[in-house]
């Protein structure tokens, strides 16, 4: 199939690429630079460098390329920059996928697997978090995301395009960008490579779902083939707090530099996991990498871009 992964050269949407190409898709890749790097880009997949904010643009490329699916990674992902500047998120989470579901509606696209989210789906409720539950998010980075769910379903009801939305717990893995908020586990070990001590916002209590990268790539392969138009998370109904987030990676890089407390973000929950139950009864899809083993491969990589 011809696929379009949209924020293809970032951290999540580069691996969910490199799956796609192994398993024999034809991939275009689009991507505007701005966190992604153009090397993480599949050398394989035609790369074009855009944003889809600039309406006209991304609905040129839309209809030149005719993708058979459209895997929809682009976006602003800050919850306290959307909580600073709710206007820039929703022109990227909302107005960004109208302009490209408006040409996807006029070439045909079969089916959009968007990434969505999980943690900041459904406000503070029972842990683990499930679908059934109503969404409740508390920053507009999930008010966004959520609207995005709703775009989708219009264009299924109206046009008869599938979707799949893909809840995501926190990712984290190789290539995640460590400047910003959040992937924790990025900045914690970028800064204890550096010799700086890490910042915890809060008392480093608050507990996420921490789901590897790679196992989000054969969720995004999984998608493909399913019949299923809705929701679905992709965590791993375990919760780790920011602590031992730091405990464990300052354990694999060797490291005995204590952390810095800083206030809580606004817009933050404070816990967080998300029942896979859907996911393994619609996709066949379960987690497989579990936090030790992903927070190795992550020093593992740190040590490698340093060396």
């Amino acid at each position: 199939m011809r696929i379009l992964v949209t924020g293809g050269a970032g951290f999540i949407g580069s691996h969910v690429a490199d799956s796609f190409i192994i398993a024999g898709h034809e991939v275009v890749v689009v991507d505007n630079l701005s966190t992604g790097k153009r090397e993480f880009a599949h050398p394989a997949a035609q790369f074009i460098q855009a944003d889809i904010t600039d309406k006209a643009h991304i609905q040129s490329i839309i209809h030149e390329v005719k993708p058979e699916i459209i895997d929809h990674h682009a976006a602003h992902i800050q919850v306290g920059n959307s909580v600073k500047d709710p206007q820039f998120d929703a022109e990227n989470n909302i107005v960004g996928l109208l302009h490209m579901m408006e040409a996807a509606k006029e070439v045909g696209v079969k089916k959009i697997i968007m990434a969505s989210t999980g943690g900041a789906m459904y406000g503070d409720k029972p842990l683990p978090l499930d679908e059934t539950m109503k969404e409740e998010p508390v920053s507009p980075y999930g008010v966004s995301k959520k609207s995005g769910e709703l775009y989708l379903n219009y264009y299924h009801q109206q046009y008869g395009i599938p979707y799949i939305a893909l809840r995501y717990a926190n990712v984290y893995g190789p290539r995640q960008n460590p400047h910003g908020e959040s992937g924790v586990v990025a900045i914690f070990a970028e800064m204890l490579m550096r010799g700086k001590q890490p910042v915890v916002n809060g008392d480093g209590s608050h507990t996420r779902d921490y789901v590897f990268v790679t196992d989000v790539a054969k969720a995004n392969l999984a998608a493909l083939s399913t019949v299923f138009v809705g929701p679905i998370n992709i965590g791993t109904g375990q919760e780790t707090s920011t602590l031992q987030v730091y405990e464990k990676i300052a354990a694999a890089l060797g490291s005995n530099l204590p952390v810095i407390y800083a206030p809580e973000r606004p817009g933050e929950q404070v816990a967080s996991a998300l029942s896979y139950q859907k996911a393994k009864e619609v996709l066949g899809w379960e987690p497989t990498v579990f936090f030790d083993q992903g927070v190795a491969q992550v020093a593992q990589w740190y040590q490698q871009q340093s060396a």
